[in-house]
């Protein structure tokens, strides 16, 4: 986690510097983005919630996206993950909403995608979606390589 951590210091600095504020929505990386965010110190002058959404379930509790929503996109795609994104930055009325959506393994999801898939998704300033494969299929690896992703995906569009 002391890379995450590392990236995360910097995306602290340009945040507050800039005056940034930022909301998360992750999946398969299991709350490490958010854990990597709050471990900066200060982190509530830019951190403004996380939510894990893991399920169907949680994603009506937590981002409140209901059924009808959903209709023609499908989880861990870029299409989702951008509307997670867009969705947990207006709740929190956050400058910055970054969600990641995938499939850590040891098996591949539902959709098929193998294990080491994820999307990642930023909407603010900047707005981006990308699909990011590992090639593995370990599973905590691969939760960690998907929130060093999503970190270097947010710190590259805080540079600019």
């Amino acid at each position: 986690m002391d890379e995450l951590v590392e990236l995360a210091e910097q995306i602290a600095n340009r945040l507050k510097e800039r005056g940034d504020t930022i909301a998360i929505a992750e999946s398969s990386t299991g709350g490490l983005l958010s854990a990597s965010l709050l471990a900066v110190p200060g982190a509530s002058a830019y951190f403004l919630g996380g939510a894990v959404v893991y399920t169907r379930q949680a994603r009506r509790a937590l981002v409140s996206i209901p059924d009808s929503t959903m209709a023609g996109i499908r989880s861990a795609s870029e299409p989702y993950a951008t509307l997670l994104a867009q969705t947990v930055r207006d709740q929190h009325g956050a400058t910055w909403g970054l969600s990641e959506t995938g499939a850590a393994g040891p098996t591949g999801n539902r959709y098929g995608d193998p294990a080491g898939h994820t999307c990642i998704a930023l909407c603010g300033p900047a707005e981006r979606a990308v699909t990011f494969h590992t090639g593995s299929s370990n599973r905590q690896a691969n939760m960690h390589a998907f929130a060093e992703q999503a970190l270097r995906i947010l710190l590259d569009a805080l540079r600019t």
